[in-house]
């Protein structure tokens, strides 16, 4: 059983969906899951292989069904926390327990920050945090010839060389920026400009997401138990790199999960990971005790 809920708040009309029954039939909190820039369609195959669990799934705002009315394009996880925090204030059912990935897992430890009764676990599965990272500010360079990309060629060249910043392996060298400019037909991708430049994730929109540094002394002190989610096959490259760094940062021992960045995908997205067994070691993670 799923139920739609529209949220009305100030800045932004929240569309949230609840599959299963409020309270829990088992009495365990809801499961929240939320992503960034993914919407709530990227969780459902993750939902599946938990039947057992009621799961909440949002748009964040100005994405998907979710739409903003503050006038602004740009995507903080300060302000989308507080999103959340409304959210969970509607279920009436928190403390909840949180997997998040990608910018998910940025503004839900933005939200266990400003808000630490909501959350009791928070997995947060690599979150592209570029402070934490030692070669910080050769990656904001890479990040930033990814905008450039898309501002000169448009969506094509735009997420070629996104593909190219973020399957590199190791610190962003010298070697890396000497590469010519990433072929969008070597990934099948459009070579022609739409005339589009509103991407969140090619513009410059979500910056304040990767920008994003972990409020140490907040989390330290929040009830909520953090994990830091890695995939197996990510370690060395971006996503991987600062989801270890921010591990250290936190004084944390990163978990291994199975697959890549999206390991919990099915195949619609057309990057499958291994979403069944993702399902499961998630369960396992989230029944242990800190």
């Amino acid at each position: 059983m799923t139920t739609t809920h529209l949220l009305e708040t100030a800045e932004a009309d929240l569309t949230y969906d609840v599959h299963g029954p409020l309270p829990a039939a088992d009495g365990r909190p809801p499961l929240f899951m939320i992503g960034q820039p993914m919407t709530a369609d990227g969780f459902a195959t993750l939902a599946s292989f938990l039947p057992d669990r009621t799961v909440v799934t949002y748009d964040p705002r100005g994405l998907g069904r979710s739409t903003r009315k503050d006038g602004r394009v740009e995507n903080s996880p300060d302000v989308q926390a507080g999103d959340v925090h409304a959210v969970i204030e509607a279920l009436g059912a928190g403390p909840v327990e949180m997997f998040a990935s990608s910018g998910g897992a940025v503004t839900a430890l933005a939200l266990v920050a400003a808000h630490p009764d909501d959350v009791s676990t928070l997995v947060a599965h690599e979150p592209p945090l570029i402070p934490v990272l030692s070669d910080a500010e050769a990656a904001e360079r890479a990040r930033a010839g990814i905008r450039d990309a898309y501002e000169a060629k448009g969506f094509g060249a735009g997420m070629a060389a996104f593909i190219a910043m973020t399957a590199w392996r190791g610190e962003f060298t010298d070697e890396y920026f000497a590469q010519p400019a990433a072929d969008p037909v070597q990934f099948g991708l459009p070579a022609e400009d739409d005339g589009a430049r509103d991407d969140v994730l090619l513009s410059d929109r979500s910056w304040a997401v990767s920008s994003y540094r972990p409020d140490v002394d907040a989390l330290a002190a929040a009830p909520t138990r953090v994990v830091i989610a890695v995939g197996e096959e990510s370690g060395d490259v971006f996503t991987g790199r600062t989801s270890l760094a921010a591990a250290e940062l936190l004084g944390l021992q990163a978990v291994v999960f199975p697959s890549h960045h999206g390991g919990f995908l099915g195949p619609e997205f057309g990057y499958p990971g291994q979403p069944e067994a993702f399902a499961q070691k998630l369960s396992e993670v989230l029944s242990e005790k800190s």
